[in-house]
């Protein structure tokens, strides 16, 4: 019997970080060359791994190869550091200290949290599909632009076989099947933060995350970089060369997908709170999938203390983020283009033409561009903003989920959000993380303020 791991497998790797390289301006040209002819496969295209399995003299092959690419030098790299030290140097306009404490509000964390899920439960059942896929889907019940839960009622049996729903997903995310917030990683990181938090403090080490993943995440509710890192920790390798050694997935969405408790429990402090998503980060993430994470909390951060403008908290973010970094080029575009086009239909199409040629869905890069087009065209509208990035395509529960949380804050409570959002998910959610699975948002709500309020 042959178990086909996902996301691990050495020949599975190659492809991804030989298209790395290329994003990097490194020359793999050589290295490509003696891959292709051995026999070696592209990266997956979507799913996580290839089909037949690798001859064993091909996954040798495989493991030197990306030995051998970890060497090449980027041209990029020095405007694009991992250290927090580097990081700072490179931000003219890095966020002070914060003379006194922000106030923390219950609920506006409340808002956070539920906002977070119901993005993420919109964008589900589409994760994986094309766009011409989920325009279709969402056209033919009439709800497009988004402004309500996908349906398959009333969708064409053609259509559905063209463009399935998300397979793991539909049972649970479709409007007819929501019976609460399902299990979704972009739900479990932040409980797992929140757990770090507890344990911890705002002083953790990415070794106290390190060792709380060990205890207390499966390891098959992992995916791409976590999944790397995970197997690194297992081998031996200690943070943060476990962000590096043989992980192609190391500036795709992971850390970015893990920064929001770092921002709502630093309520009005940016650079604590990039600071703070750093350390979680360099776990698994180097320098683009780093920044993910810092603007991401620092975004959060602002509005947790009280912005009210979401062009302020995208601004926020961006300072904490190396301005030649390819990251801040990605918000720059985002935001411009949604400045500048009044249709988020062409916004999208425009942010595709940028990207989809040459990143994969789950890179930060191109979700980094949709997510801040996507909250700059809702100009702070909860639907408008969690619709707008799970149309936009990529990863879509990811976007949907980090959206929601900011135009949550923004919100300012749970009532503030539209009912038809937040009644489905009844108060629960499902999680393998252990202590919070059937927990309320109500209840993480009041956790997460506990943490906020620590000094």
């Amino acid at each position: 019997m042959n178990v086909r791991l996902t996301w691990v497998q050495p020949e599975d790797l190659v492809g991804h970080e030989l298209r790395q390289a290329a994003q990097d301006g490194r020359d793999a040209r050589e290295i490509e060359e003696r891959w292709y002819a051995a026999g070696g496969s592209p990266a997956p295209n979507r799913a996580g791994a290839s089909e037949p399995p690798a001859p064993p003299r091909l996954r040798v092959l495989a493991g030197e190869l990306l030995d051998e690419l970890a060497l090449l030098e980027s041209p990029l790299a020095a405007d694009e550091p991992t250290d927090l030290d580097g990081i700072v140097a490179a931000c003219p306009h890095w966020p002070g200290p914060v003379d006194a404490p922000f106030p923390a509000g219950r609920d506006r964390l409340h808002a956070a949290w539920l906002g977070r899920a119901a993005g993420c439960l919109l964008g589900k059942p589409v994760e994986k599909l094309p766009l011409t896929g989920i325009r279709a889907l969402a056209r033919a019940t009439g709800n497009w632009p988004l402004t309500t839960w996908f349906t398959a009622r009333g969708v064409p049996a053609d259509l559905l076989a063209a463009h399935p729903w998300n397979r793991r997903s539909a049972p649970t995310s479709l409007a007819e099947n929501i019976d609460g917030m399902p299990e979704d990683d972009d739900l479990n990181y932040p409980l797992l933060t929140l757990l770090l938090l507890q344990r911890h403090g705002r002083s953790f080490t990415t070794a106290d995350l390190a060792r709380l993943w060990l205890d207390e995440l499966p390891a098959g509710r992992t995916f791409t970089a976590e999944r790397i890192a995970y197997g690194n920790l297992l081998a031996g390798v200690e943070p943060p060369e476990t962000a590096r050694f043989r992980n192609p997935f190391r500036e795709w969405i992971g850390a970015q997908i893990r920064a929001d408790v770092h921002g709502w429990t630093r309520p009005g402090d940016p650079a604590g709170a990039a600071a703070q998503a750093h350390r979680d980060a360099v776990l698994t993430h180097t320098g683009n999938g780093v920044y993910g994470a810092m603007f991401t909390a620092a975004a959060l951060a602002v509005a947790a203390g009280g912005e009210s403008d979401v062009h302020g908290c995208l601004a926020a973010g961006l300072r904490v983020v190396p301005p030649h970094s390819r990251y801040a080029r990605a918000v720059r575009l985002g935001v411009e283009t949604a400045r500048t086009e009044g249709d988020f239909d062409v916004v999208v199409d425009r942010l595709h033409a940028a990207y989809a040629d040459t990143h994969h869905w789950v890179h930060v890069l191109p979700n980094a561009a949709l997510l801040a087009a996507a909250l700059t065209h809702a100009d702070g509208d909860f639907t408008r903003s969690i619709g707008h990035a799970v149309s936009g395509g990529w990863d879509t529960d990811s976007n949907g989920a980090t959206a929601g949380s900011l135009a949550g804050l923004l919100a300012g409570g749970p009532d503030a959000l539209p009912e038809h959002w937040t009644a489905p998910l009844k108060n629960r959610l499902a999680t393998s993380v252990p202590g919070f699975d059937r927990t309320g948002f109500d209840t993480l709500a009041a956790l997460t303020h506990q943490e906020a309020l620590r000094p």
